[in-house]
């Protein structure tokens, strides 16, 4: 929902849309007579002079007045246009307001040749000869200078056309550009300009076809209020239009017979319709209104049968015709086969201050000093979002500043209850599984790298491949250009508000906990209950404190899959941890070994990143499910697990486990792996002495300072792209190098002992980036490279 501006920023609305200037003794009772009917037919404001004000020599004031009152003029230059001064004066007129105000001019080029009008030459020439007679040099000049002006602007040939067909074009252009000039009634909306200009190049109303254009996004952000602009200036030129508002709510309510009843008396006021079921609404919309040109706009739309029974077909409709359908939901748009999809933003801080101001103040800026720093608080509350600007301004229009400041601290604890109400109805209607990835992104992972999240997702069994793509084309969730799932903040809020009200009083007993005060009442009273299935435990408040957990702090959590501790934490034992685990991230987790009784084949990501860990699983435990290894800056780790009973790892980052001596020779066939980080590993000596990891992309062995060899290479590792190896001790390259068709980037700065490299590296036909400052060994480069 968009709102007002203020007036300053309207545009008035001119008397006329077009002035046309033409030589009334060459197209007047023809070619002009046939135009100005045509725009008139097309709902086109439209100033033609009277004969009558042609009595004079010299132009009519009348026509100086209508020609400043108009948005537009039509110029149609014919035979012995310049022989008019009466002509020459208007058009003069009509190009200082184009030169002064921005006014539009479009020539027709009637018979004649835009070169003779440029360059005065021909029958433009000897009617100059006979002004000259008459009329003195300054305004022969003038003259001379618009005519060429006007000229070199790009107008419409008739270059023996069909006059009918010439009128037809020029009038949808006219159209289609009025459309997107048109002010908008009761003064401009707020940042709606530059929306409606980018929705009319889509509608694109001056093309004979049937087009269909989507408007889709999240709620509150506007859909309607765009449609309903649009419709109202467009819908003059149309024969019939009806604007069906709200049809998700009306069809549950009223049924679609209702709505179709209601787009035949929109479209038809003068007749009855009496029909009882669809089909017969179907065959008599098709029937009615084949041959009309209508403008349709169904609003709120959430399913395809209210496309099917309300649009149908394009051939129900007039050439000419255009449909415009507001929804949550792109996939149902994609699945009509739509023309086209516009996606308005959010709003820019710019206009998100305006409207909340106008909401707040009845004005463009903040009238007093104390209510600035306020203002900036709640407008970053609501996103861009106008639903809730709207709201939230209105609220606290005429509240003095200590009110504010109340306000804005209850929003921090309890969110605006009409704002998320609104945003709800896009949720309740997504099945059980997509609502619960919904709500475990709302509650942990907003922000998170895209496929990170569907792996762990995927191991919950939520399906996420599918689920994910239903959230975004429902407007729920994108993916920004980092490949990071984002979702607006207002949501996120929405789906938290939903997990709370599972359990208003009994923080135990809610699925999520994420609030650092609800876990820490739930973790201090040993109030956790079945009910979690995914906890954060942070105390970001208290920065410099240390949480101390209880060695049974998880124990009735027995349907626990997601446990974040990303806090300094202190536990003198830990006895359980849930086998329904998919996700352990505990940032210093502080013991040597993951609890004995601990299930781990639901394992989806261990993540002890500066841990103590010293083993991260016992030998015999199958982990098929386990994808992603991270155990970063744990200085414990002396050796890496048998990694056979986890075949399906695809990232293993052990980057600064600086004790870490011996790679279990078991992780050269892990056939999934695409990223090995060794980075820093500066106690290890060996890998295993051939490596055959075929879908890896990135192998990292950079400060891996006693490292003196580099394994063999599988003939299968066609996937590697990038291979680091700076400042590590290796003396040689293994000829086997040459098997890496793909690697892009090979990095062996600061190799001091490296002696020269084999040539087989001529293999590597994708190579673009070879680093080898600091190799003071390497004399000669192989002639193949």
């Amino acid at each position: 929902m968009l709102s007002l501006p203020s007036t300053s920023s309207s545009i008035s609305r001119k008397k006329y849309d077009v002035f046309l200037s033409f030589r009334g003794e060459d197209t007047r009772k023809n070619f002009t007579d046939h135009l100005y009917h045509a725009l008139k037919r097309s709902g086109i404001i439209t100033f033609r002079d009277d004969p009558k004000l042609e009595a004079g020599e010299e132009i009519a004031p009348e026509l100086f007045k209508a020609i400043q009152q108009s948005w537009c003029s039509v110029i149609v230059f014919s035979e012995s246009y310049a022989t008019s001064g009466w002509c020459l004066d208007e058009l003069t007129e009509i190009v200082k307001q184009k030169n002064d105000k921005g006014y539009k001019v479009f020539p027709v080029f009637y018979d004649v040749d835009p070169s003779d009008l440029r360059k005065q030459k021909g029958k433009v020439e000897e009617a100059f000869v006979e002004h000259e007679k008459r009329y003195d040099e300054d305004k022969l000049q003038r003259w001379r200078n618009t005519l060429t002006q006007v000229a070199n602007i790009k107008g419409w040939h008739l270059n023996h056309r069909h006059e009918t067909e010439f009128i037809g074009d020029i009038v949808k252009k006219i159209t289609a550009r009025l459309c997107e000039t048109y002010p908008i009634a009761h003064d401009e909306l707020v940042g709606i300009s530059s929306r409606l200009k980018e929705l009319y190049a889509k509608i694109d109303i001056g093309e004979d076809d049937v087009r269909v254009i989507g408007i889709c996004e999240m709620g509150g952000i506007g859909k309607t209020t765009l449609a309903r602009v649009a419709y109202t200036q467009m819908s003059s030129h149309f024969e019939g239009k009806s604007f069906l508002a709200e049809v998700r709510h009306v069809s549950n309510k009223c049924g679609l017979v209702s709505l179709q009843k209601q787009l035949l008396s929109q479209i038809l006021p003068d007749e009855c319709f009496n029909f009882f079921n669809v089909y017969q609404g179907n065959f008599i919309i098709n029937h009615r209104l084949s041959n009309k040109r209508v403008l349709i706009v169904l609003d709120d739309v959430d399913n395809l049968q209210h496309l099917k029974c309300l649009i149908g077909r394009r051939d129900w409709f007039g050439l000419g015709s255009r449909i415009i359908v507001t929804t949550r939901d792109e996939h149902l748009l994609r699945s009509y086969r739509v023309d086209d999809v516009y996606k308005p933003t959010t709003l820019n801080d710019s206009d998100a201050f305006r409207l909340f101001n106008l909401k707040a103040f009845g004005c463009e800026n903040v009238p007093k000093e104390d209510f600035i720093e306020l203002v900036e608080h709640v407008v970053g509350y609501a996103g861009g979002l106008p639903l809730a600007l709207e709201i939230l301004g209105s609220f606290l229009c005429d509240r003095d500043a200590i009110q504010w400041r109340s306000a804005i601290e209850r929003l921090k604890r309890d969110s605006n209850k009409e704002i998320l109400d609104r945003l709800q109805i896009s949720f309740d209607g997504l099945e059980e599984r997509e609502k619960k990835i919904f709500l475990d992104i709302a509650c942990f992972f907003n922000g998170e790298e895209k496929d990170f999240v569907m792996k762990v997702l995927d191991g919950c069994e939520f399906f996420p491949d599918i689920g994910i793509d239903i959230l975004i084309k429902k407007s729920l969730l994108t993916v920004n250009k980092y490949n990071q799932l984002r979702m607006h903040d207002l949501l996120q809020e929405m789906g938290r508000k939903i997990v709370r009200e599972k359990s208003i009083d009994e923080l135990g007993k809610r699925c999520r906990l994420w609030e650092e005060r609800d876990v820490y009442h739930v973790l201090t009273t040993k109030t956790g209950t079945e009910m979690i299935e995914g906890i954060i435990i942070d105390n970001k408040r208290e920065m410099n404190k240390t949480l101390t957990l209880s060695a049974d702090a998880f124990l009735k959590m027995k349907r626990l899959r997601l446990l974040r501790v990303i806090c300094h934490s202190n536990c003198r034992d830990l006895v359980y941890l849930s086998s329904e685990l998919r996700l352990l991230d505990w940032t210093g987790y502080p013991f040597k070994s993951l609890p004995l009784s601990f299930k781990p084949e639901n394992l989806v990501a261990i993540l002890l990143s500066y841990s103590n860990i010293e083993q991260p699983w016992k030998e015999n435990k199958p982990m098929h499910k386990l994808k992603v290894i991270n155990l970063q800056g744990s200085e414990n780790l002396i050796k890496t697990p048998n990694f056979k009973t986890a075949p399906n790892i695809e990232s293993l980052v052990l980057e600064g486990c600086t004790r870490l001596s011996y790679v279990d020779p078991s992780v050269g066939v892990l056939k999934r792996l695409k990223l090995l980080n060794l980075r820093g590993c500066k106690s290890l000596r060996s890998l295993p002495t051939k490596i055959g990891m075929e879908s890896l992309e990135e192998l990292i062995l950079s400060g891996c300072s006693n490292l003196k060899s580099f394994p063999e290479i599988d003939g299968k590792m066609e996937c590697l792209l990038r291979l680091y190896l700076d400042g590590t001790n290796i003396e040689q390259i293994p000829p086997s190098i040459g098997h890496l068709s793909s690697l892009v980037l090979l990095n062996l700065k600061d190799c001091r002992n490296l002696v020269s490299l084999p040539g087989s590296i001529g293999g590597c036909t994708s190579l673009k980036t070879l680093n080898l400052s600091g190799c003071y060994k390497v004399e000669n480069l192989p002639e193949n490279l």
